[in-house]
């Protein structure tokens, strides 16, 4: 009996956490605005190489000198590496330029649809957009 119980409890927390789990992924429409495109150019300070998206957080620094960290949403880590860009392609102190789209909130987060490293090769850093509209 006991362990028919220990299963049923189990059992109930998965079904009530999946939900979660699925409103956590967000599309690309819900948060990034594609009429807003933007280049921007920075040193890398972290990456964060996390399910459903990574991040890499990059200060760029404005015209009056003061730097502003951007938090920029790359796709998936599994897709990344298919394309070429992995973990250790991106290291704090590296300087990219990345191009995306702003998010619609007027934070400085961005959906990175590709990144130019310093040696000058472009990689594709899975914007959510590609998959939405096929572009």
């Amino acid at each position: 009996m006991n362990d028919k119980w220990s299963r049923l409890v189990v059992s109930s927390i998965a079904l009530f956490l999946t939900p979660l789990a699925v409103q956590a992924h967000h599309s690309f429409a819900a948060e990034f605005d594609a009429s807003k495109p933007i280049t921007l150019t920075g040193k890398v300070t972290k990456l964060a190489w996390t399910n459903p998206h990574a991040h890499v957080h990059v200060d760029v620094a404005g015209q009056a000198g003061k730097v502003t960290s951007w938090d920029f949403e790359l796709g998936s880590p599994n897709a990344l590496i298919r394309r070429g860009l992995l973990k250790s392609t991106l290291k704090p102190g590296d300087v990219i330029t990345v191009v995306g789209y702003v998010a619609k909130d007027g934070s400085d987060n961005a959906n990175a649809r590709s990144i130019t490293l310093s040696d000058g090769r472009k990689v594709f850093a899975g914007s959510s957009i590609e998959s939405e509209t096929g572009k």
